[in-house]
């Protein structure tokens, strides 16, 4: 198949163009030249990869398919070409990477311009989801999620160690008082988390050995299903919200909020980075993993002793 990696690069081309001729212009053919090598192509391969009109070129389930493969090999084979001419790893390219709504716009985003500062041929899309569902909607190269994953299409790769604490604002404390069990929990304003299930409204804690489940009152709550709006919410005095630590430790540590109940916990909902098993893991992406285990342990030390 060496051979015929010119008219794969000029397929990957088109597929991303939407236009053969666009495509060919760029890898200086001609769009007859180009037309005729992506029919050459799908005869070798006895697979029809587009569906062609006048107006229009549309991948057929076949070529969606093949494509990912072609983009998998092609970046591998440019990451082994620039070793060999550099004797490193070019680290350039995209990388498409999903995050929850609050860690992504509290956290991630500073990380993302430090990370370019070491590698400033890196671009990024950065996708902010509290759902694993986008993940398979979504070409993503690296998810960034809280929780044991269940989904067995990504291997997970933990990064910290993470909890979830109920968190307020001073003011809210000094309005409504501090609760002195989780059971208080029901007569105060909470903010609520909605999933595809509905309001999470059982928070379960522990306390040495005992366990607490509570199920928060809906009569003043506030619900979204948003994490970064609960955290505002939150600051903003509108009620105590169960956060992961990691949206929440620099709020506290500047005083924004203040961790209730500190004796009662969640159980550990470690942070991972989710990749697709089987899949090639360009020199980029593996750079920024690498990147990211190193932020999580100096934030680590830094931030959760609280």
């Amino acid at each position: 198949m060496m051979q015929n990696i010119g008219d794969i690069r000029l397929f990957v081309e088109a597929a991303n163009l939407g236009v053969i001729s666009a495509a060919g212009r760029k890898l200086g053919l001609s769009p007859a030249a180009a037309s005729a090598r992506l029919n050459n192509l799908e005869t070798q391969l006895k697979s029809r990869l587009f569906e062609r009109t006048t107006r229009s070129l549309r991948l057929t389930d076949e070529g969606k398919a093949f494509l990912l493969y072609c983009q998998q090999g092609l970046q591998a084979l440019d990451d082994g070409f620039a070793f060999l001419e550099n004797r490193t790893q070019a680290v350039s390219g995209r990388i498409r990477i999903s995050a929850t709504s609050d860690f992504g716009r509290h956290m991630l985003t500073g990380w993302l311009d430090e990370f370019n500062a070491i590698y400033p041929d890196v671009q990024f899309t950065l996708l902010l989801s509290d759902s694993l569902s986008s993940l398979h909607r979504e070409d993503i190269d690296l998810a960034i999620r809280f929780g044991e994953p269940q989904d067995s299409l990504f291997i997970a790769r933990k990064l910290a160690k993470n909890r979830r604490v109920l968190c307020a604002s001073p003011d809210y404390l000094k309005r409504f008082g501090y609760p002195q069990s989780p059971e208080d929990l029901v007569r105060f304003p909470c903010i609520v988390l909605s999933s595809n299930n509905g309001p999470i409204i059982d928070w379960r804690f522990t306390s040495a050995e005992e366990v607490e489940s509570v199920r928060v009152s809906m009569d003043n709550a506030r619900v979204t299903n948003d994490g970064a709006v609960a955290r505002q919410w939150a600051m903003d005095g509108h009620g105590i919200a169960l956060k992961s630590i990691w949206d929440v430790a620099k709020d506290i540590h500047e005083k924004r909020l203040e961790i209730v109940l500190p004796e009662w916990t969640s159980a550990e909902v470690p942070a991972h980075a989710l990749y697709h098993r089987n899949r090639y893991m360009p020199a980029r992406v593996r750079a920024f993993l690498d990147f990211l285990l190193k932020r999580f342990d100096e934030e680590s030390q830094r931030l959760l002793p609280i």
